[in-house]
């Protein structure tokens, strides 16, 4: 068992193995020896502690993890030996650069993340931070900003605002080597450090020349900084508004995917049978409900965890991050719900992907000249009334055998030039597949009668549940010769296809009606008549209230006239009182 010690590089704590810290202080003396009697010594062992600690934050899954020997070992190999980057006097001297001067292009940098580069800025240093990225010089970048300016696109004012807003600049001299691309390692942070000596010394020997340049360039830089705290901090004030509606909205959603779950998932345990078995006349897949519910919960819920986690984290800056075991946990939970929902959502669509038919013909004895009646029958076993509606329904038959019950049936009128009629069923169901939607279409159950030139149609139809609920239907098409009178039952008139001309006829009142079949077209032999009829009616309705509100107009004069005469008779004894009074 190994003693574990506590450290900070940084400003940052870690637990580190004793073995591991004791090689870590003979490590960073080891560095200080090679830099002792150096100018800004200290700045660069600041450097090389911070980077260190970024080191150890990337290995390290939790802030209760201990640094181990291992993972020293592979901090000291990107950090190197320190033996081997001595630093030598003449580096502060005002000297050109030996032959241990490392030197790299920027275009040709392993890896590169996006700073603003301060040091060298005229606003923001955005300009300068995209040239270090990209390989190229900041100059292009701030020519290509003006010209598109100029151009009159104001889009880039907008893109250099946020990229001022969201892009950090480089402040340590690790952020600065990552923002070149170059390795930070110790030989890097001791050359960067004495870059930065130099650009010192440039500076005062050029303070002569460079003054007021300098002052203006200042100035401008003040302004804009000024500019840019006031930007960063509205910004700020709008993100923590964003956040809050984030978290609002993401914990509403979360609030009401647990409520639906625990709903929808128990339902196996306090729905009852009916529910049940309905949904699994729809359902193929033969999953489990409370499973479906936890993949959608997973599925949803996930998403909305993370602009959760993202809102309080616009309003509380310093919030720990999720560990990377945890993300990677959620992520590969959230893909599997993902997946299992797309199999599940396959499989069901493919049940239902392919169309079959079932076709029954047969002739009816209707000749030219001749009247057929036609009328829909109910079945008092499962209900007294005849319309036609979409649904399709559990039932029982007189046998108490479940049975899917639906009144999906549409009937269309047309003529024919053969000399007799005759009706054409057609029955539809889907399927995976053609052949199985067929034997489905085929299996359902339908029945009507012709006698006496009447056609009597059941008004609904059955299958048997192992069909499931597949969009089974009935189309009936009724051939009759040119000239064939129809009556109508009223019962039928909900059932006629609704883009035929003959439905219009029939839902004009919604009654029984004669009609008479022509050449690609209806007429309707008694629908004037009853038109008429509806007017005359409409007519003495008319004639009655205007009688009833002249009766009324009169009754209320009559009452007017008298309650005047009253009036008038009680005045006159009044001042006939008066007259009496005055003369005695």
């Amino acid at each position: 068992m190994n003693k574990t010690v506590n450290i900070n590089l940084a400003g940052t704590s870690f637990h580190i193995d004793e073995d591991a810290f004791g090689k870590l202080s003979r490590y960073l003396d080891a560095i200080r020896k090679s830099l002792k009697g150096a100018d800004g010594s200290e700045e660069i062992m600041q450097d090389i502690e911070a980077r260190i600690g970024e080191l150890f934050s990337e290995k390290i899954e939790s802030p209760s993890q201990v640094i181990t020997l291992k993972n020293l070992d592979e901090v000291i190999a990107v950090m190197g030996q320190p033996e081997d980057y001595e630093v030598d006097d003449e580096i502060f001297e005002d000297a050109p650069s030996s032959s241990k001067t490392y030197s790299k292009s920027r275009g040709n940098a392993s890896h590169k993340q996006l700073f603003r580069d301060i040091d060298n800025k005229y606003i923001s240093g955005v300009s300068s931070g995209l040239g270090h990225y990209f390989g190229i010089d900041a100059i292009w970048i701030r020519l290509l900003w003006v010209l598109l300016i100029v151009a009159g696109f104001g889009s880039p004012i907008v893109v250099y605002i946020l990229l001022w807003i969201l892009v950090p600049p480089a402040l340590t001299t690790s952020e600065k080597l990552r923002m070149t691309g170059e390795p930070v390692n110790i030989s890097n942070i001791e050359r960067k450090f004495k870059e930065g000596f130099d650009n010192v010394a440039d500076r005062v020997k050029n303070v002569d020349y460079d003054k007021y340049g300098n002052k203006i360039k200042s100035g401008a830089s003040g302004f804009f900084d000024s500019l840019g705290e006031l930007i960063i901090g509205l910004f700020k004030v709008f993100a923590k508004i964003i956040g809050v509606l984030i978290i609002i909205v993401s914990l509403s959603i979360i609030i009401g995917l647990v409520v639906a779950f625990f709903t929808f998932g128990s339902m196996d345990y306090w729905a009852s049978n009916e529910i049940a078995e309905k949904i699994a006349m729809v359902d193929v897949t033969n999953v489990p409900i409370w499973l479906l519910a936890l993949l959608g919960l997973f599925a949803i819920g996930i998403p909305f965890f993370a602009l959760f986690v993202l809102g309080l984290k616009l309003l509380i800056s310093n919030l720990k991050s999720m560990s990377p075991t945890l993300k990677i946990s959620l992520i590969v939970v959230w893909a599997l719900s993902i997946i299992g929902l797309t199999i599940l959502g396959i499989k069901q669509a493919t049940e239902e992907a392919y169309d079959g038919n079932y076709i029954e013909e047969q002739a009816l004895a209707v000749r030219t000249g001749d009247t057929l009646q036609i009328s829909m029958r109910a079945d008092k076993q499962f209900s007294y009334r005849v319309s036609r509606d979409n649904a399709l329904q559990l039932k029982y038959n007189a046998n108490e055998e479940k049975v899917i019950y639906s009144n999906d049936i549409i009937l269309n009128i047309k003529s024919s030039k053969d000399s007799i009629g005759k009706i054409v069923i057609e029955k539809s169901a889907e399927g995976n597949n053609q052949l199985e939607a067929k034997k489905r279409a085929e299996a359902i159950e339908y029945k009507y009668s012709f006698e006496n030139s009447s056609l009597v149609l059941d008004g609904f139809f059955i299958t048997d549940t192992k069909n499931k609920y597949r969009d089974q239907q009935i189309e009936i098409t009724v051939y009759l010769p040119e000239g064939t009178a129809i009556y109508s039952d009223e019962n039928v008139n909900s059932y006629y296809n609704y883009s035929s001309n003959f439905a219009e006829l029939s839902d004009y009142d919604n009654d029984a009606h004669h009609y008479r079949v022509l050449k690609n077209d209806y007429e309707c032999l008694d629908c004037k008549e009853k038109e008429e009829n509806f007017q005359e009616m409409d007519s003495l309705e008319i004639i009655n209230s205007e009688k009833v509100i002249d009766t009324i107009k009169t009754e209320s004069w009559e009452e007017e006239v008298k309650n005047d005469l009253k009036n008038v008779g009680e005045n006159t004894k009044r001042s006939r009182k008066t007259v009496t009074v005055t003369i005695d």
